[in-house]
């Protein structure tokens, strides 16, 4: 089954901590979800906060949980209303990559490409002449 995961991050506060806006708010949020059609749900405590992770069925679900007065409600009072707050698709944290990681190129020097010789350009001289003389042009001018 193909889940659209969401993540909801909270940051403590200089005043409150995160697991107490966990205890507060977490059930309601929980519930909330999953009338709106939540299929999984994990919460993992961090040093710096949580994280509450939302796994819908389908991508329109996310944008009607959010809107419910409960759950605007719940983020609105998290402990650091500037920067204590983060909502964003896919799994967050450190959970880590679902697929494995591919080398990709170098940037910069790396990718360059390795400098060569030019390559010799034989330059020859064509031999000048003296333009050839018009008969009757320089009588015309003296006469």
């Amino acid at each position: 089954m193909d889940l659209r995961w969401w993540t909801i991050e909270v940051l403590g506060g200089a005043d409150r901590s995160a697991a107490l806006w966990h205890d507060v708010h977490g059930n309601v949020l929980v519930e909330a979800a999953i009338a709106h059609g939540a299929y999984d749900w994990a919460w993992r405590r961090q040093s710096w906060g949580l994280i509450f992770e939302i796994g819908f069925r389908a991508d329109d679900r996310f944008g009607s949980f959010r809107d419910l007065p409960a759950v605007r409600a719940a983020l609105d009072a998290v402990p650091d209303p500037v920067n204590g707050l983060l909502i964003y698709p896919g799994r967050g944290g450190s959970a880590g990559q679902v697929l494995p990681r591919h080398p990709r190129p170098r940037a910069g020097a790396g990718a360059a490409p390795i400098p060569r010789e030019p390559s010799s350009v034989r330059v020859a001289l064509a031999a000048a002449e003296p333009p050839p003389t018009r008969a009757g042009v320089g009588a015309s001018i003296a006469g």
